[in-house]
């Protein structure tokens, strides 16, 4: 085909060669350049959007199956989380109250982790959320692992420390029965003998002649040994460790000194009327990890069964304080 184009020239009867301007080039050209490169960007797209390449594809394969794996951990978790909190409530109550020791509290056990955002570099993905709380649970196991581990520690110290343990807890009257006139007010609200409103009482009062001796209920080391201001008149606090404290106030006469090591049934003092006291008697509390607790339920090495029920029976029916 000829690559040029030929008009006839009536006049000399031949025919002259058409020449075309630069601009009338462009012009032809043009609509054969856009339908090309209309043509090419559609092809593009198509195989771009619509068309995987070989190695797109095995990426896509590749992510699906992370996704399913993702998926597959976080079922894992859950399971883990489950048999976790299982051993924390087992070690609660049953390991930790074998020894009288504290169950940890939940919101130490479910404590999370504070300061920046500590998944910002997961998102803006695809599949972010699943892998935030694949990452979040990861977190939430090493913590409670962590918290049960320290806790576990606790419970070895204790087992190895067993037979201090036994030895240190109040476990006896801190009066013989043989001395006692009665037991005037137990554990509880009570009505206040001297200024006629109910008050907690936060111990028991047992009620003997002044000078009756008075016992330590478990080894321990002497803290306190003064005149309280607090009601008490004089005072003695041993520390048992473990947690255990025992208070003995309205003492006439104290015999023991601070520092001073004493083992369970050693006498430490004698029965009195000093403080905030309507009558002869011993104040005496349990206090455990620094709170007051109910010195009926340390009784177990010095009473028979029939003895602590009607102990029991008389703590129900209440009793008037005498300080």
């Amino acid at each position: 085909m000829s690559k040029h184009k030929y008009r006839f020239n009536p006049e000399s009867l031949s025919f002259d060669k058409i020449e075309l301007s630069v601009r009338k080039k462009i012009v032809k050209f043009l609509p054969h350049f856009f339908t090309t490169l209309g043509g090419a960007v559609v092809l593009f797209v198509i195989f771009a959007y619509f068309v995987d390449s070989p190695k797109e594809r095995i990426l896509l394969r590749e992510n699906r199956q992370l996704q399913f794996q993702y998926e597959l951990m976080n079922r894992q978790l859950d399971q883990v989380l489950s048999v976790l909190g299982d051993i924390q409530y087992r070690d609660d109550n049953i390991y930790r109250a074998i020894f009288g020791a504290e169950p940890i509290p939940a919101s130490m056990r479910k404590a999370g982790f504070g300061g920046v955002n500590r998944y910002a570099e997961l998102q803006g993905y695809d599949n972010s959320d699943l892998m935030i709380k694949t990452a979040r649970q990861l977190d939430i196991i090493t913590r409670q692992l962590y918290v049960q581990s320290k806790s576990y520690d606790d419970v070895v110290h204790l087992a190895k420390n067993k037979e201090k343990w036994l030895q240190c807890i109040p476990a006896i009257q801190p009066v013989l029965n043989k001395d006692l006139k009665m037991v005037a007010s137990f554990f509880g609200w009570r009505m206040d003998p001297v200024y006629r409103y109910m008050i907690h009482h936060d111990g028991i009062d047992f009620a003997a002649p002044i000078g009756t001796d008075i016992f330590a209920t478990g080894d321990g080391v002497v803290s306190i040994v003064d005149y309280s201001r607090g009601g008490y008149g004089y005072e003695i606090v041993v520390n048992h460790g473990f947690g255990y404290q025992t208070r003995y106030a309205h003492l006439s006469k104290m015999l023991v000194r601070e520092g001073q090591k004493v083992k369970r049934g050693e006498i430490i003092g004698k029965i009195g009327n000093t403080g905030k006291s309507v009558g002869p008697h011993l104040h005496y509390e349990v206090i455990k990890n620094g709170r007051a607790i109910d010195p009926i339920n340390y009784y177990f090495l010095d009473l028979k069964p029939d003895q602590y029920d009607k102990m029991i029976e008389m703590a129900a029916q209440g009793g008037q304080a005498l300080d």
